[in-house]
């Protein structure tokens, strides 16, 4: 049996998966948590690989090994290869100011769609690399290069300490502000806008299942010889794990909250709302993030002072609208729509709606409320909707599941949990391994298909509240 490897390292932790390449079937898995905070020194995203590559087994008997990552995060390197400064994750939005400057510089949104894809937001590494340049002129004139969270982790696996040895894919480039994927090159001309006239060395991109070298011995104490993958962004591995095809719309309940769909033809949205993201397969990945997701109902869960399955079992006792009551989630601020300064807000509270199972109902529906709003974009970008799937942490929820039909209009399929971020990467480990021009065919997941009758009065309702909702910026 021939062994393959994946590797998620997401926000809040790293998941290592080992999967035989030719079925697909799960052998062993181990797991290790990242520090909180939305700026964080790469060296514990490699302590936690270590850990987790540990935990798993280690990759002794492992042929092929991949990473998938949170995307745009801005890793710097100095000419030695040492990390500049902690990293700027995707959810920090200290970078807002530059994003509005970038877009106006640029001529507005559609001029950024036409030439890349996508319409800066605090989210994306262009605007970091500004915000560097304004804000921390020494350490920006110290980056001899800058790279995303999986580029630096395969580098670290590859024994690397040259930048030239630097790779990604076109996945991950594709949220980065600075590469077209109407061309498949970088923009240089944007980098040098965004960076103050400077370019710093880029990582090569791949093809999707180029190799990007092989394991160093010793390398985050794993063992040396497995084949590397070009890895990719965790969009787009969860895409290649959950086996999603043209048509099928992906609804990810993590950290963030994401709407994807697989297209052939790529997406230029001037509103920003819709980010034209390529994937993993050499297809395109029209995708819309909301900032807010599954922390949504941690945080509730922990003001009403119940555990996520009592946050459910509340939800659902409550009638549909929650009475009028309305959460608006931007308790971090918020990506989409566009507001990195916002709150949260809370409208409608009465007498009879002040009680824990109303307001646990109005969590659930704001957060799906967000979801509908990004699959309605989608859509409206000629991406025809053949299936919703529903995956991530807060897919766990039976209050999610249960209520998401009904707000997003259409059935839902909830495959079983699963580290589909990690398995994409395994997939595409598997697929650089035995080559060709398409990943392995691995038998598809069992799900479980949700229906509900429609409430457009939720929808309605939110979206008079999240028009109130200001953004102290």
């Amino acid at each position: 049996m021939t062994l393959v490897a994946g590797v998620d390292s997401s926000t809040q932790s790293c998941k290592v998966v080992v999967r035989d390449a030719e079925t697909g079937r799960l052998v062993r898995e181990g797991r290790a948590s990242h520090p909180e905070g939305t700026e964080v020194d790469p060296a514990a995203w490699e302590a936690a690989l270590r850990t987790a590559i540990d935990e798993a087994g280690g990759l002794a008997d492992v042929a092929a090994v991949a990473v998938g990552g949170q995307q745009h995060g801005m890793v710097c390197l100095d000419s030695d290869g040492e990390v500049v400064r902690p990293a700027l994750l995707w959810n920090d939005t200290r970078s807002a100011q530059a994003a509005t400057d970038l877009t106006a510089e640029l001529g507005g949104g559609q001029a950024w769609a036409d030439a890349v894809g996508l319409v800066p937001v605090a989210s994306f590494t262009v605007t970091k690399l500004r915000w560097l340049a304004e804000h921390e002129p020494e350490n920006a004139a110290r980056t001899a290069a800058v790279c995303l969270p999986h580029d630096w982790l395969t580098w670290r696996l590859a024994g690397s300490s040259g930048l030239d040895a630097l790779v990604t894919d076109r996945g991950d480039a594709s949220g980065t502000g600075y590469w077209s994927p109407f061309t498949g090159e970088y923009r240089t001309d944007l980098l040098e806008r965004a960076f103050g006239g400077r370019t710093p060395v880029l990582p090569r991109v791949l093809g999707p299942a180029d190799r990007a070298g092989v394991v160093a011995a010793g390398a985050l104490a794993a063992d040396g010889g497995a084949v590397l993958g070009p890895g990719t962004g965790d969009n787009a591995a969860a895409a290649l794990g959950i086996n999603a095809e043209p048509g099928d719309v992906v609804l990810s309940i993590g950290t963030s909250g994401v709407v994807s769909t697989v297209s052939t033809t790529p997406s230029a949205d001037p509103s920003g709302t819709v980010a034209g993201f390529a994937d993993a397969t050499g297809n395109f990945l029209p995708l819309v993030v909301t900032l807010n997701a599954a922390r949504v109902l941690d945080a509730t869960a922990r003001l009403l002072g119940v555990d996520h399955d009592e946050l459910s079992r509340l939800a659902l006792t409550a009638p549909a609208g929650s009475g009028g009551l309305v959460l608006v989630p931007f308790l971090e601020g918020e990506r989409t729509p566009d507001k990195p300064h916002a709150t949260g807000a809370l409208h409608g509270l009465t007498l009879s709606t002040a009680d824990p199972a109303h307001l646990a109902r109005a969590a659930v529906e704001g957060l799906l409320c967000g979801l509908a709003d990004g699959l309605e974009a989608i859509a409206a970008q000629g991406n025809p909707v053949r299936r919703v799937l529903l995956v991530g942490g807060g897919a766990r929820s039976e209050a999610v599941r249960r209520l998401a039909p009904a707000v997003l209009g259409v059935p839902v399929l909830v495959p079983p949990p699963g580290e589909y971020v990690a398995d994409g990467a395994a997939r595409q480990a598997a697929w650089v391994l035995a080559g060709g021009d398409a990943p392995p065919t691995w038998p598809a997941t069992s799900t479980q298909t949700y229906q509900a009758d429609p409430v457009p009065f939720v929808r309605e309702r939110y979206a008079e509240v999240r028009e109130m909702t200001a953004d102290r910026g």
